[in-house]
């Protein structure tokens, strides 16, 4: 009984524990870096230790390394979702299912969505198995404070280590969303905005003194230590933004604070001012196909945005705020090959097929200062490698294989199974409910 027990404990560790990452070589494939250049044809991409070593044509595999043929398919690296939710919301309707705000918690910026997130939430999977290997996940705001909290950038791994980068990032409401969470209008947003750096600072020059100001204090002691990170520049500020005058607004407080790690998310009518936000150097995360204006900060919403303000020399990456953003980040590959549609179209401004994979690779993850470890299959980074039965940005192509950390993943989820169990049902293998 205790062999047996044993057994079963181990087990259970085997699969909570992190898989070892695999030395892989993968050859004869149309080979996207992803950093927006060309395919190439006969490429090789070889991974060791979980990290991209070498990347491109007549690339050597070392002696004894496990190869995979690609058959001249395509082979890119995995899709770097820019904005999300996945992970901390499973069910709409059903509260306790959803992490993402805390309407009641006395803190805002200290929040961390990291213990939130659970690497057994049905979209992580089904996300994975449509080539997305790595995730931004914010938290949402709650009335009360234009700050969220921490987002972290998570992978799709399937065992229970998903969070790769925790406190990646602290996320801010501005707009229309801000100014009623702030009091009612954008100047209390930018009010609260501005007195959060001011005692952020405070706290960062003497941690010590914070806890005394009592009643005075707009922030808890956690929110200013968290919020000391954004006026350091130690951490990215991601801010939701739509209309073009808030844009500015926010890049004028970039020029007052040179050491904000800004990103504007969302950014509707950002090619209205592309020019200001490429001068500024402020990376935008965009979502892709916005031309119906969902409110009055959105009236210059065009699907031809992206497009736009990639010509003006901004850098910008596809992300899906109040876009199914829990569920649906598998849409960037659709969204991206509509971009790549867009430069068919008389009057519109689409990216060619390699920029739109970059859009969805690349340009997220170093939009979140990340480049250096995630997005491509340049030398040094992660080993997120996804092998694909046609163009990645056809509606219809899979992959049929895929690695994390050059650890291969499966590729099923609920819906496969689902979709596999009634395919073709057999008698006695339905539930007591079909049976007549």
């Amino acid at each position: 009984m205790r062999k047996t027990l044993f057994l079963a404990a181990a087990a259970c560790a085997a699969l909570a524990a992190p898989a070892m990452a695999q030395d892989i070589a993968v050859t004869n494939a149309k080979l996207v870096i992803g950093d927006g250049s060309a395919p190439i044809a006969g490429g090789t991409v070889v991974v060791r230790g979980g990290k991209v070593v070498a990347a491109g044509r007549g690339v050597a595999v070392p002696a004894g390394m496990q190869t995979v043929d690609a058959g001249g398919r395509y082979v890119t690296p995995g899709i770097f979702a820019g904005f999300t939710r996945m992970g901390i919301v499973e069910v709409d309707g059903v509260g306790v299912t959803n992490d993402a705000a805390a309407g009641s918690s006395p803190f805002n910026a200290a929040l961390d969505v990291s213990p939130a997130v659970n690497p057994r939430a049905t979209p992580i999977a089904i996300n994975r198995t449509d080539g997305v290997t790595r995730a931004v996940v914010a938290p949402d705001t709650s009335k009360g404070s234009i700050f969220a909290g921490q987002g972290a950038v998570i992978d799709t791994r399937s065992d229970l280590h998903a969070v790769a980068r925790p406190r990646a990032f602290q996320f801010m409401e501005y707009g229309e969303s801000g100014g009623r969470s702030a009091g009612g209008s954008r100047p209390a947003a930018i009010a609260m905005f501005r007195n959060a750096m001011l005692e952020a600072r405070d706290y960062a020059r003497n941690p010590a003194s914070f806890a005394d100001r009592g009643k005075d204090a707009l922030l808890t002691r956690a929110d200013a230590e968290a919020l000391a990170a954004v006026a350091q520049g130690k951490v990215p500020l991601l801010v939701h933004v739509e209309r073009a005058s808030d844009i500015l607004v926010l890049l004028q407080l970039k020029r007052e604070m040179p050491g904000l790690k800004l990103v504007l998310v969302g950014a509707s009518e950002g090619w209205t001012v592309a020019r200001d936000i490429a001068a500024a150097g402020v990376p935008v995360i965009a979502n892709a196909l916005n031309d119906l204006p969902a409110s009055f900060e959105q009236l210059a919403a065009t699907q031809s945005n992206i497009g736009r303000m990639q010509a003006a020399g901004v850098l910008v990456g596809v992300g899906m705020i109040n876009d199914d953003e829990a569920r649906q980040a598998r849409l960037e590959k659709q969204f991206a090959g509509n971009l790549v549609a867009l430069t068919r179209v008389p009057g519109a401004t689409g990216l060619s097929w390699d920029a739109a994979f970059a859009a969805i690779s690349s340009k997220p993850a170093e939009a979140m200062g990340m480049g250096d470890a995630y997005g491509s299959l340049r030398a040094g980074r992660a080993g997120d490698v996804v092998v694909w039965d046609g163009d990645p940005l056809e509606i219809g192509s899979e992959p049929v294989k895929l690695f994390v950390d050059g650890i291969e993943q499966p590729l099923a989820n609920r819906q496969t199974r689902l979709r596999d169990r009634y395919w073709k049902p057999e008698e006695g293998a339905l539930p007591k409910a079909y049976q007549r």
